[in-house]
C-alpha cells in the first residue's frame, strides 16, 4: 500500500467493523470477502430415461413425388388351387337350320346265274371257255354269255359256284380267274345208266378287270349235259365290297 492508504486506514476501520457486524447479522456474507479458487467438476449425472414417442408427422402431401422404383423380381409360380365345383347346366341352345337333304346311297350289286341250253351235246374243246348261253339273272351285266366269262367291275370278295349234270361220259373242268386255275373237278364215267352230278365252288377276290369263267381241262373229258329234267348251271355273286367309302356308292354310279 501506499503511504496515503496508511493513514486513512484507522478511520475507515470503524466503518468496516458496523458494515461486517451488519452483515453477520443479516447471515449475508459479501461475495468480495468469501471469493475462493474454482471447485473440481462434479461427477456426471446418470443417463435419463427414455421419453415418450413423438407423435407422427404430417403426411409429405405437398412434398415432390418420389422416383418410380425398378421392377422387383418376379416370385415362384403358387401351388395349383383346388378344383371349382362344377356349374350348373346351361339352357339348351336353339334349334338349328335344318340341312340339306343327303344324296340317296346306292349298295353296290353284282350277281349272275346262266345254265346250258337244253339237249347241248356239243363237245367243248380243251382250254376253251364253256359258254353257258341261257342266262337266269344278270342285271348288273357282268357276265357276257357269248363269251361265258364273268368280269369284275366292284371290287371285293364273290362267291362262283358250277353245277355239272354228267351223263354216260367223264367230266373234268377247272374254275379259272384270269390265266390262273383257282379250283378243279373231277368226275369218272363208270358205266352209270342215268345222269350223274358234279358239283364245286370257291370264293375268290376280285379287283375291276378280273375275269372269272368255267374251262374245259381235257377234250375227252366233256361231258356236261343238260335236259328238260336235269341242268349244268355257272353261278356268281358278290359277298362283301371292299370299297373305302364302306359298300357305298354315290348316286348315279354303275354297280
Amino acid at each position: 500500500f501506499s503511504t496515503w492508504h496508511l493513514w486513512l486506514w484507522p478511520l475507515l476501520l470503524p466503518i468496516l467493523l458496523v458494515n461486517f457486524s451488519n452483515q453477520l447479522e443479516d447471515n449475508k456474507i459479501p461475495p468480495g470477502l468469501c471469493t475462493g479458487h474454482p471447485g473440481i467438476p462434479g461427477t456426471p449425472g446418470l443417463h435419463g430415461g427414455a421419453g415418450q414417442p413423438g407423435r407422427d408427422g404430417r403426411d409429405g402431401r405437398d412434398s415432390a413425388p418420389g422416383e418410380k422404383g425398378e421392377k422387383g423380381v418376379g416370385g415362384e409360380p403358387g401351388d395349383t388351387g383346388f378344383r371349382g365345383l362344377t356349374g350348373d347346366q346351361g339352357n339348351p341352345g336353339d334349334k338349328g337350320d335344318r340341312g340339306q337333304s343327303g344324296e340317296c346311297a346306292i349298295a353296290p350289286k353284282s350277281a349272275f346265274s346262266a345254265k346250258l341250253s337244253e339237249g347241248r351235246t356239243k363237245p367243248v374243246a380243251a382250254e376253251d371257255a364253256v359258254r353257258f348261253d341261257k342266262v337266269v339273272l344278270n342285271e348288273q351285266g357282268d357276265y357276257d354269255m357269248e363269251t361265258g366269262r364273268f368280269t369284275c367291275k366292284v371290287p371285293g370278295v364273290y362267291y362262283f359256284a358250277v353245277h355239272a349234270t354228267v351223263y354216260r361220259a367223264s367230266l373234268q373242268f377247272d374254275l379259272m380267274k384270269n390265266a390262273h386255275t383257282m379250283a378243279s373237278y373231277f368226275q369218272f364215267y363208270g358205266n352209270w345208266p342215268k345222269p350223274a352230278s358234279l358239283s364245286g365252288g370257291s370264293l375268290l377276290h376280285l379287283i375291276p378287270g378280273d375275269q372269272v369263267w368255267v374251262q374245259m381241262a381235257l377234250g375227252e373229258y366233256s361231258g356236261f349235259y343238260s335236259s328238260s329234267k336235269t341242268d349244268s348251271t355257272f353261278t356268281g355273286f358278290l359277298v362283301y365290297s371292299d370299297w373305302k367309302n364302306s359298300a357305298v356308292f354315290a348316286k348315279g354310279e354303275g354297280v
